[in-house]
């Protein structure tokens, strides 16, 4: 198996990319802007993307939250690819950043499509660093387009 991974520094409190992460409002701010369900622990989050192929997104289970410190999904719908990974989210303070240490774990293997959503895993992490520092991210529908695929 095979991992996409990130590293940002987001200059904000660890309790403010935390909520960014575990709010509907705060994910559709910064990942796609038709984000809906439960955040909580348990919950499932349907995030969806236009002119996605069906069922035009992901259904992501929320297995574990800790407050400022980490947000743990694992994929239960979607592209096959993403059926069953898991999306990490390690939150930790260095100085005047919190550390976001990204990781889409489990893939099979590195497909093109992995290759493609580890591309867009950046844009959409600096979507939430920009949400965060500015209020204003750039989420699907007003993404950063890297090809033909959505």
């Amino acid at each position: 198996m095979v991992d996409i991974l990130h590293r940002i520094g987001v200059t904000a409190a660890p309790d403010a990319v935390h909520a960014a992460l575990t709010t509907i409002d705060g994910l559709s701010g910064w990942w796609t802007q038709d984000t809906g369900g439960n955040s909580e622990a348990g919950g499932i989050i349907e995030f969806r993307f236009e002119g996605a192929p069906a069922p035009g997104g992901f259904d992501i289970k929320v297995i574990e939250t800790r407050p400022a410190e980490l947000v743990l999904w694992e994929v239960v719908d979607g592209p096959e690819e993403w059926v069953g990974t898991r999306i990490r989210f390690d939150l930790k303070q260095e100085g005047d950043y919190t550390i976001v240490l990204f990781a889409h774990e489990g893939w099979q293997e590195p497909v093109e499509f992995m290759h493609h959503c580890s591309t867009k895993w950046a844009v959409f992490l600096m979507s939430l660093k920009h949400l965060i520092e500015t209020g204003k991210g750039e989420p699907a529908p007003h993404d950063v387009r890297i090809s033909n695929w959505h």
